[in-house]
């Protein structure tokens, strides 16, 4: 387990999560908080071929010339693997597994296979970038196997097509930053802590003690900041005006709502919207 990196990546950073999928991650941490990481970047290889690949993974499948890349779960800036694991996506496989497909003379076209909640802020709208300036050069397709939310919408913006099933959902264009204070528990476990620091900003954010006026005013500028430049790459993006997408306020919708809002493209089934991703790339 790894208490202090978990905590640093949740607690007083900006998240674009689902607020949903924030209350049970912190729901959880009362019990247990930890989080382990695997390093190596090669696939599983037993004698079973139903589950083996090659040696090294690409970190995404070809089907009939379309890479199909998972983008699962809750998303983390590093997680040092190209696929999804322990429910968790990194934006560093994401980056390498896309720029490997687009770069791929056997690929024809990208298929974003997106069911996430959203996640870290950190490292996300570079990678939505890197997508959106990609736009071109191969058909790029977010096929929502349910929903893409926060961070996850973010990157689903990006492809040239957004498809929605019917019961998934889109949205939650917004930053939350969560902030506990264990004072009063740290009080009543009869222990004093004492700061010392050189710069009276220093450390104003923490765990430790109340959050300060100052300090509310400087994590809410951070929170306004990204929020910001969410809506304005979604904008860009999805080519809304910037206030449409402030409207919002962070709100998530359904399937319906999404395409009546311009946030999607098309309701579909995902096998459905994969098969015309197909015959697009025959064509």
């Amino acid at each position: 387990m790894n208490l202090p990196l978990l905590a640093q990546r949740l607690f007083n950073t900006p998240l674009a999560i689902h607020p949903r999928k924030a209350e049970i991650v912190v729901a959880a941490l009362a019990e247990r908080l930890g989080i382990s990481h695997i390093s190596t970047e090669y696939a599983w290889s037993g004698d079973d071929e139903s589950f083996s690949r090659p040696a090294r993974d690409t970190g995404y499948d070809v089907i009939n010339g379309v890479a199909v890349i998972p983008v699962e779960g809750t998303l983390v800036h590093k997680l040092g693997l190209l696929r999804p694991w322990s429910g968790m996506t990194g934006y560093d496989g994401i980056r390498q597994t896309f720029l490997g497909a687009i770069n791929d003379p056997q690929v024809s076209a990208v298929c974003l296979d997106i069911d996430s909640p959203g996640g870290e802020v950190a490292g996300c709208f570079d990678l939505v970038d890197l997508i959106y300036q990609a736009r071109g050069e191969k058909p790029i397709h977010a096929i929502l196997t349910e929903g893409a939310y926060s961070a996850a919408y973010a990157i689903a913006s990006a492809a040239d097509r957004i498809i929605v099933p019917r019961t998934g959902g889109v949205g939650s264009i917004g930053v939350i930053v969560i902030h506990c204070d264990w004072s009063q528990h740290i009080k009543n476990d009869g222990i004093k802590v004492t700061i010392v620091k050189f710069g009276d900003r220093k450390m104003e954010v923490n765990t430790l003690t109340p959050l300060s006026e100052e300090a509310r005013a400087a994590l809410q500028h951070d929170v306004d900041e990204t929020g910001e430049l969410f809506v304005s790459t979604v904008a860009r993006n999805r080519g809304i005006e910037a206030s449409v997408i402030r409207d919002t306020q962070g709100a998530t919708f359904s399937a319906s709502e999404g395409v009546a809002l311009g946030l999607a493209d098309e309701i579909n089934a995902p096998d459905a919207a994969f098969l015309n991703l197909l015959t697009l790339t025959e064509n």
